[in-house]
């Protein structure tokens, strides 16, 4: 994950916007009925990353962060061999994303 996208997680995710604390030691998730969907790109094949190393990047950012803001559903789009797809390729890929972006899933 990008150095600027962990900022960025670190301001909003925290307390009194994110989550509070309650009085019995438990915690209240703020963020309730918000979805969201993470994109990735990468330079290996998208079914190496999915079955060998097993989507652990997005499974840790889905469940340990956003989870824990109450963010559900978590969807997730991906897009492999980023540096060595053609520019029609990757047209298509940005079209879709902004397809999804503009439905808002």
């Amino acid at each position: 994950m990008p150095a600027l996208l962990k900022a960025f997680l670190e301001q909003v995710i925290r307390p009194g916007i994110a989550f509070e604390y309650l009085a019995n030691g438990g915690t209240k998730m703020l963020l309730s009925g918000c979805s969201a969907r993470i994109i990735v790109t990468m330079s290996m094949p998208t079914l190496v990353y999915r079955v060998w190393f097993g989507t652990h990047g997005v499974k840790c950012l889905s469940q340990s962060i956003l989870n824990f803001a109450g963010i559900r559903p978590v969807r997730y789009s991906f897009s492999g061999l980023i540096q060595r797809t053609d520019d029609a390729r990757r047209r298509r890929f940005l079209t879709e994303v902004e397809t999804l972006g503009r439905k808002g899933i």
